[in-house]
């Protein structure tokens, strides 16, 4: 048999990917503190907390899914102290939050901005995010 030339059709068609319901809802939010961050002043910084939870807030350093069920963010809460939270998809509840940068000389940290550049989500697998046409700017 001979080689396939290069950008020839693959002699199977390739199933496309199914994104587990995890990683759905980790796209989503992900969308959503993107937006919520860019409507931030310098002076604030975004933290978020699991709605009816009296855990306390959460700095985010990172967001994962955990297929097929979880969610998982990881960073540090008011103490500094190294935290995760594990949720399940279908009972999340995140709230996000705007609270002044703690260190007012520091630039403010953007979540976002790291998320975007480490992403692979969204439809094209590019870490692009186009938010839904009712999602708010």
């Amino acid at each position: 048999m001979a080689p396939r030339q290069k950008g020839a059709a693959p002699d199977k068609a390739e199933a496309p990917r199914v994104k587990s319901p995890a990683a759905l809802a980790c796209e989503t939010v992900i969308g959503q503190l993107i937006a919520f961050e860019r409507q931030l002043d310098a002076g604030h910084e975004m933290v978020i907390g699991s709605a009816g939870s009296e855990a306390g807030i959460l700095h985010i350093e990172r967001i994962g899914a955990f297929a097929p069920d979880f969610v998982l963010f990881h960073g540090r809460d008011e103490a500094g102290m190294k935290t995760q939270l594990i949720q399940h998809y279908s009972q999340m509840s995140v709230m996000l939050r705007a609270v002044p940068k703690p260190r007012p000389d520091a630039p403010a940290r953007r979540i976002g901005f790291h998320l975007a550049s480490d992403w692979l989500g969204g439809e094209s697998g590019d870490g692009s995010f186009d938010p839904p046409p009712d999602a708010a700017p």
